[in-house]
């Protein structure tokens, strides 16, 4: 049997694929100068082949039980982690209590909160502490835990007793992936259980998401669309997500230059 070589095309959207996560067909269309068909043909291709995972609308990373490095997260999308960052800031008074959990995204959330006053955090992540830390008016308080050396966050039984000891007003979280059916997804159970702890414990929870993580696939479900009571990301979401936000009295935010 003749061993598959990607054609220089479907090379370039593999790449894609593995930078961002997810990537819709219209994105790869426009990319590429090529009709929807040509792009379908070349993603049947290379989901045949078990190289990445067909989604409706477009094609996401074939493997569902592993993230990408913190270094290849912390520099794909920053653009649009900014955007959604500078929605979210504004949204946040001053003076208010915050739960904070592992992301980049998140990350992006703390660096635009330094120009509020008198915030109250609570985070199981110890690159937002060290970023709030440069404001001497917050209050920071960092869950104590099993700290997972590649990416500063901090996870176990203690994170998630820390975080259950708090009533905060705002939960400000990010996710790995948001399924087709509304499931919001994560690569480390560990991790969801923190998450899921900020979910119970928050007064108005805020998902923050940029638009490739939608269709993105891992193993570990942490909630539900209906979870949450507002979504700000950076694009406008497909009909189907826009559908179960309505239902669910989600509002959506969308974060645009």
């Amino acid at each position: 049997m003749t061993a598959f070589t990607p054609s220089k095309r479907q090379s370039a959207i593999l790449n894609m694929v593995g930078r961002d996560g997810f990537v819709a067909t219209e994105a790869m269309v426009a990319e590429f100068n090529v009709t929807p068909q040509t792009i379908r043909r070349d993603l049947n291709e290379l989901g045949q082949e078990g190289l990445l995972t067909r989604f409706h609308g477009g094609a996401g990373q074939a493997k569902s039980a592993e993230n990408q490095p913190y270094a290849d997260r912390l520099r794909s999308g920053v653009r649009a982690k900014q955007k959604i960052a500078e929605v979210t800031a504004s949204l946040i008074p001053n003076g208010a209590s915050l739960f904070l959990n592992i992301g980049t995204t998140t990350e992006a959330v703390a660096q635009a909160l330094l120009r509020h006053e008198d915030l109250h955090v609570v985070t199981n992540n110890i690159h937002v502490a060290q970023i709030l830390s440069r404001n001497e008016s917050f209050r920071i308080m960092l869950a104590g835990g099993q700290v997972r050396n590649q990416d500063g966050g901090i996870t176990g039984a203690a994170a998630v007793d820390f975080v259950d000891s708090f009533r905060m007003d705002i939960g400000i979280v990010g996710i790995s992936g948001i399924d087709e059916d509304g499931s919001l997804l994560d690569f480390d159970p560990e991790e969801i259980r923190t998450a899921q702890s900020i979910l119970r414990n928050s007064r108005k929870v805020i998902l923050v998401a940029d638009q490739h993580k939608f269709g993105r696939r891992a193993m570990n479900r942490m909630g539900d669309l209906s979870d949450l009571d507002m979504l700000v990301t950076d694009a406008p979401l497909a009909p189907t997500y826009d559908v179960m936000c309505t239902e669910s009295d989600v509002e959506v935010r969308i974060a645009s230059d």
